[in-house]
């Protein structure tokens, strides 16, 4: 019985420190945007060193360097190809199977998105959305927060002050001619959480 205990608490232990080492892991995505016109860029995730970017998409797993626009420009670092199909969830692992929080990421065809942060924001902060319409600036749109409208009428940002948990959901934006955007996630983690910068690699983005 005694020894049934020390294994059961050595066990809690490893738990533990794998907790915290994944904690301090996480995904960078530059620029730090969640939605995508079809074409119009490229996107650089970076992982710490010894991790490897993944994604998951229809139910299966790839690595990067393993399909077209998802490219290796080391050992943990990709670019993604916007010409490509490219929506899914991206996320850092290492040898030991560890992973990080995965960020999503979609491509759209259609004719607006929702500029919003794709990792997430702390508490305290403030947020500015946008509504971009295809070949064009910024739209002033109707916002929505897991399905309700947010403000009154159509106007050309929503800022967010002061963000709380309360916060954290699913946002979108619509026009009357252009119809509406996907919907993001919004995630809210802690004042001091760590939270990954956006960060350029020294290759050049495809263009």
């Amino acid at each position: 019985m005694k020894a049934a205990s020390v294994s059961l608490l050595l066990g809690v232990c490893v738990l533990l420190l794998s907790a915290l080492s994944v904690s301090a892991v996480s995904l960078s995505v530059c620029p730090n945007l969640q939605q995508f016109f079809r074409g119009s860029s490229s996107v650089s995730l970076n992982c710490v060193d010894g991790w490897t970017v993944k994604r998951t998409r229809g139910g299966h797993t790839e690595v990067c360097g393993a399909a077209g626009g998802f490219e290796r420009v080391d050992g943990s670092s990709c670019l993604l190809d916007l010409s490509f199909s490219s929506n899914g969830s991206y996320f850092c692992v290492n040898r030991s199977g560890q992973q990080s929080d995965e960020v999503s990421i979609s491509v759209s065809d259609d004719s607006l998105i929702l500029e919003i942060p794709a990792l997430p924001v702390r508490t305290g902060s403030d947020v500015t959305l946008h509504c971009r319409q295809k070949d064009v600036d910024t739209v002033a749109a109707y916002f929505r927060f897991n399905g309700s409208n947010v403000g009154s009428g159509r106007k050309s940002e929503h800022t967010i002050t002061n963000i709380q948990q309360s916060d954290e959901g699913l946002y979108s934006c619509s026009t009357d001619t252009f119809g509406s955007s996907p919907q993001s996630f919004l995630r809210v983690r802690g004042q001091h959480t760590e939270i990954a910068s956006c960060l350029r690699t020294s290759t050049n983005l495809l263009t």
